[in-house]
Formats: structure tokens, sequence, C-alpha cells
């Protein structure tokens, strides 16, 4: 049995299906009709939701694709959808996102509108005191798709709502969950979603049941099933495991448990490591990093994967547990062939560790079709350092070039020790076309990958002589330079 607040107030469920998502729960079983499913990966956002979680005497929500999410991982936590956003003894007295939704005309077919305003509401409620800037909000209905209206109205609606009366009160006083909620789980004949607390209930529910995935954001996982209609029978979550969920940073290495989402890592690095989290805005959308996790990136073990390759250069280490013994494997030697890795059954990646790198040059570039929100073909990531005129530290990765995520070793030993110039580094590039044979496929060709990958390792070079690029600078000027310089290096 699972217990969890909806738009104020607590159920509990215990005949569901173990792998159901929020989204049809809410418009099968419960018949809200205003969360709308478009394209069930959640790439749209017509499906948002906010999910809350009570800490230090209040909620805090976050938006999530609900199309994505498992009806488990509500456990505890209150679920508001836009039915709940109104204040529910005046339906005419409107929560100020959807007010000014209406009276700038930021509606039109109106599917998306729901989302929009689940997207925009969360925004407002974690800025109560200010008014939303435009980068604010663009960055929230970032993983908004309008195919009619036009952003423009929209972006409007969000600035607009901070000058109405706010309501918010309405799902901000929801009574908090229960003392100590105990592990719980919902089973159908065979299938099963348990949600352990403690990391002995999550070891002992992996020794007794090895094939049963485990899920933390499920952003992934769950495509399987509302993509290529698969069924997961037998459920793990570990998003509500204590001590999972923690950064640490200590000695110039970065600590970050399983259950640690992008967006946490976003807040945590934001000053010390700025070059990564440049990189995280660029995976997925805002409700995808809100619930998609670095170490599930890691365990999914794709070719693709937007953070290996950003990790092999910060000489990343993981840390296996099961009931067995814990155990440290480089991520180096992780990846075994594609979608294929040295994890065991019953055995879970407990953290990741990298290098916090300080004085070094690094730097990520990512070619795909669209700049926000999509999968990459080419991942390249650099980090050297220069001492004494020659290159020292090498570290040269790439994503999209292999089977794995995968250093570029022999470019690195082109470098290493060699004098600090564009000619080594043109050495180094060709070296690449040496080591790796990518494939074509809908995003790009073999050919195109090959070229692109060189020229991003000498446009690497250049802008670290120029620092025409600086980590430091203002997004809106890194974005202008990558997609005019990235895209067609």
């Amino acid at each position: 049995m699972i217990h969890f607040c909806l738009n104020g107030t607590w159920r509990s469920e215990s005949q569901v299906e173990p792998s159901m998502t929020i989204l049809r729960y809410l418009r099968t079983n419960v018949g809200q009709m205003g969360t709308k499913e478009g394209c069930a990966s959640g790439d749209c956002g017509a499906c948002t939701v906010m999910l809350g979680e009570y800490l230090d005497g209040e909620w805090r929500y976050r938006a999530i694709n609900s199309c994505i999410t498992l009806l488990a991982s509500a456990h505890g936590r209150h679920l508001v959808t836009v039915e709940g956003l109104a204040d529910q003894s005046d339906p005419h007295h409107l929560h100020p996102v959807q007010q000014a939704m209406v009276d700038v005309h930021a509606s039109q077919c109106g599917f998306c509108t729901p989302g929009f305003v689940m997207s925009l509401a969360v925004a407002g409620d974690q800025n109560p005191q200010a008014e939303l800037t435009e980068a604010q909000v663009i960055d929230a209905i970032s993983g908004n798709l309008c195919r009619c209206t036009g952003y423009r109205p929209i972006v409007d609606a969000g600035l607009l709502s901070h000058s109405y009366p706010s309501n918010q009160a309405q799902y901000q006083s929801a009574a908090p969950p229960a003392q100590g909620l105990a592990q719980a789980s919902l089973t159908k004949q065979q299938q099963f979603c348990h949600l352990p607390t403690n990391e002995q209930q999550l070891q002992d529910l992996l020794a007794q049941n090895p094939m049963a995935r485990i899920i933390a954001g499920g952003t992934d996982l769950m495509l399987e099933q509302t993509q290529n209609f698969k069924s997961l029978p037998q459920l793990v979550g570990i998003s509500q495991v204590a001590g999972l969920n923690s950064i640490s940073q200590s000695e110039g290495r970065v600590t970050v448990g399983c259950a640690v989402t992008y967006a946490q890592l976003e807040t945590q690095l934001k000053d010390s490591f700025p070059a990564f989290v440049d990189l995280l805005h660029r995976l997925g959308s805002r409700q995808i990093r809100n619930q998609a996790t670095l170490v599930g990136n890691i365990a999914n073990a794709s070719p693709i994967g937007d953070t290996p390759p950003f990790l092999l250069t910060l000489n990343a280490e993981l840390v296996l547990a099961s009931t067995q013994a814990q155990r440290r494997v480089a991520l180096a030697d992780f990846f075994v062939d594609y979608k294929q890795t040295l994890l065991q059954p019953g055995e879970y990646i407990r953290q990741v560790e990298f290098d916090l790198p300080t004085a070094d040059f690094v730097r990520a570039y990512k070619i795909s079709k669209r700049y926000e929100d999509d999968i990459s073909a080419v991942l390249l990531v650099v980090r050297w350092h220069i001492a004494d005129g020659k290159f020292s530290a090498v570290k040269i990765a790439y994503g999209g070039m292999a089977a794995i995520p995968k250093r570029a070793l022999a470019a690195e030993q082109a470098m290493l020790g060699q004098p600090a110039c564009e000619q080594t580094v043109l050495a180094a590039a060709q070296c690449v076309a040496q080591e790796f044979t990518p494939l074509s496929d809908v995003r790009a060709s073999a050919d195109y990958r090959l070229q692109v990958a060189k020229n991003c390792l000498h446009k690497a070079w250049l802008e670290s002589q120029a620092q025409a690029v600086s980590v430091w600078q203002p997004a809106a000027t890194r974005r202008t330079q990558q997609v005019f310089g990235g895209q067609n290096a």
C-alpha cells in the first residue's frame, strides 16, 4: 500500500498496478482530465504536474512529467494537478498563473495549457518574494511544447503572474505526511514495486529479487513501458532511501549519491563547477532534470549519455554495493560493451566520486540537432593542464563515437608531454580517426561524426588560447558561441 496527498486530500492505494504512471492514474482512476498525454516520453510537457516533499515544516514543489513517473513514487508526497491550483471553495478564483494566461490570451487550442500552467506555478512557488525574470520563465517552460499559440504571450503570462493575489495556500496548507512512513509497496500477482527506506532493506530486496529493475527518476527506464510497450513487472525504487540523495565535496573530490537528481547538482555545483552545470542545462528539460539522476545516466550505459564522457575526464570512480560487500570500480572499466556493465545481479551503484578541477582547462561540446532537450550526435569533453609550455594531465573523452563512452587514449598520448601548440592538437585530432569507428544513424553519419569530433578538439585548443568562450561567461553568451561555433565546428 502507498499513501500520498492529491490536491490536499490524503489517499491510500493498494490495488493499482505496480507500474502504473501518475498520468494514467489521474485520467483513468480518478477522472481528472486536466493533465494531458502528448508524447508519453517526457518531451512535450503536456502532462506536467507538481510533486511536493515536506521539508523543514513546509511543502516544496518541483515540476515533473507524470507520463513517465510511477504513481508509487508519490508515496509520502503531495501531488498537485491543474485542478488543484485554484481555490477549490471558489471555482472562479483562479491561480495567478491561470488568470494571467487568460488575461494575455496565452492559450489557443488549450491542449498544452495545463502543462504550462503547472510549470509556471512551480517557478512562482520557488520565488514567492520576487517577480520572475524572463530567463526564469523560459527555464521553467523549457520542457513544455506549444504548437499553435506561440511563446510570447505564455512568457508574458509568467512575467505578469506575480502581480495577482496569490492563493498558493490552497496546496501549501495540505496536511503533512504521517510521521515515520514505513517501507511501502504495490503488489499484484507476480508484479511488484517496493519502496525501501534504508539501504539494508534495499540490499535485501535486491538479493531476494536479483532480476528486479532499480528505478530512481525513471526518465529512461519508463520509456520501455510508454514507448516500447514492455512490461516492468519487478521494480525497486531508491528515491526515498535515506543517505542516497546526498552530495559532498572534500579534498578536491565530489561524491554524489545514486538518488541525487540533476536539479540538485545544478544547485550544489553552480559555483564550484560551472562547466559541468552548463552541460546539465542542455540535458533534458526542467521536468527531466527534476527527476533524472546522475548515477542513472551511468547505469543506463548508453553510448550517447551526456555525463559519462565528462566523468571519464574527472577520474570518476563508482562504489558498487550489495548484501555481500562494497567494491570500487573506475568508471573507465565499468562499461564493458554496448549496454553492458560490470554490475552484478543484486548489486547497485551506491555513489559516484569525481575530481573537482580547479586549475585545469575543462570544456564540453555537445553536438545535437536541437540546442536543448535533445540527444547528442557527438559529445566531446577535454581536460588538460599546461606547465612549462607542455601539455600535462590530458584527458579526452567522447560520447556517440563508439559502443560505449570512451576516452581517446591515442589522442591523449599524442598531446601528453608535447609542446602546447596548435600543431600538437591537430596531430592528436588525426588520431581520433584511427581509434574510433562511429556508425551512421538518424542523428549523424559516420563521416560527420568523425569530422566534428576532430574539429571540436581543435576548437577546444583555440578557445583555451583566446578564451573566446569562458566557462564564467553568462549562459546566453555561451549559447550564442556554441550554437554557431559548435554545431558547425
